[in-house]
């Protein structure tokens, strides 16, 4: 056994957090996925209505994502007393750097069962076919 040993405190030191800021917990889970045609981004925003939403390019051409998530307390309903509450109001807004291959102009966005999803589609890549003469020796 060792007493005051460094071992224990370098783990300790190792692990702790508390010199990191705190992520923000209110921001939503986002996916991203690429295919050939598209970049797909999915934000976890459960509860949330497409009324909440703004998607746009802001003025440095960035992908601007906002979402306002508002529980509204009503004073008429007295049907519920809480002991805890932690739903409430809160905003989310985040701008992403969009690759130079996407196209501004189609890209669109939807929200289905708490899911919002946003299509960034690439520009289409014209395939030319090269055809070239070999000089036979």
């Amino acid at each position: 056994m060792f007493k005051n040993s460094w071992f224990p405190t370098v783990f300790d030191d190792f692990l702790n957090t508390d010199f990191m800021p705190r992520a923000n917990t209110t921001a939503p889970a986002v996916n991203v996925r690429e295919d050939e045609k598209a970049y797909t981004m999915e934000l976890a925003a459960p509860g949330i209505k497409k009324e909440y939403c703004r998607v746009g390019i802001n003025e440095d051409g960035n992908l601007t994502i906002a979402i306002e998530n508002k529980m509204e307390h009503k004073e008429g309903n007295k049907k519920h007393h809480y002991l805890r509450r932690e739903f409430s109001y809160s905003n989310y807004e985040q701008s992403y750097t969009l690759p130079e291959d996407v196209e501004r102009d189609k890209i669109s966005a939807k929200v289905d069962n708490g899911i919002l999803t946003v299509v960034l589609p690439k520009i289409e890549k014209e395939e030319k076919k090269m055809t070239k003469a070999i000089e036979v020796s």
